[in-house]
């Protein structure tokens, strides 16, 4: 896969690190639950913005002292998780990878995995726009997928305006058309409001000439 295909500007949210006393017991990463080679395969990115998830044996806490965060669109951020079953995510902490780990080639990895393991189709909605189905767990991670942008707005020819109010789902619209544009919005906020797992209400673009992943700015659209 080209690495253009992704994206994320990799600015790593600061956190800090516990520190702990070193001993002699094995470190984390160096378990065979958490060795690279055996999960490498089964990493995958979840967009968040509320730093917890309903559904990740890990969830509940999720601190960005002890959790690798990487800066998104906006005020989202992408964390990755370990496939531990057919129903079951662990969120990577820090401790679970080795010092000085690429976490920018661990994305790579993650949206490549991403793109072989889960189908996302588009779904018509009854207002008039569009959504994205997946599994109930990836719909948000196909933001970190450009070419399912690029081909969506290259067959609507216009950009693609966008909001992810939960992790199982994903709206977006031709940006030219505004009514439409203001049903998904109402639409967005409810589901929100009902979600367990709640991402965000704000508006995101994709540009179809720019190829990119933007804020929304109605003035300038």
């Amino acid at each position: 896969y080209n690495k253009l295909l992704y994206y994320a500007n990799f600015v790593m949210i600061k956190h800090e690190k516990s520190i702990i006393p070193e001993g002699k017991q094995m470190k984390k990463y160096e378990e065979e639950h958490y060795l690279m080679e055996n999960i490498k395969d089964k990493i995958y990115p979840w967009v968040k913005y509320e730093l917890r998830d309903s559904h990740a044996l890990n969830g509940k806490n999720i601190s960005q002292k002890d959790t690798p965060l990487i800066a998104f669109a906006g005020e989202l951020t992408v964390l990755l998780v370990i496939q531990r079953g057919e129903d079951a995510y662990e969120i990577i902490k820090d401790n679970m990878l080795p010092p000085d780990f690429d976490i920018e080639q661990l994305y790579y990895t993650a949206c490549e995995n991403l793109a072989r393991d889960i189908e996302f189709v588009v779904s018509n909605t009854w207002y008039g726009g569009f959504g994205i189905v997946a599994d109930g767990h990836h719909e948000a991670s196909s933001l970190c997928l450009q070419h399912i942008w690029n081909v969506c707005a290259e067959k609507l020819d216009d950009d693609l305006v966008l909001m992810v109010p939960s992790k199982d789902l994903v709206l977006f619209a031709p940006a030219k058309q505004e009514e439409v544009v203001g049903k998904m919005i109402d639409f967005g906020n409810e589901a929100y409001e009902r979600s367990q797992d709640r991402i965000s209400t704000e508006l995101l673009i994709f540009t179809k000439d720019g190829k990119e992943l933007l804020v929304y700015d109605k003035m300038q659209h």
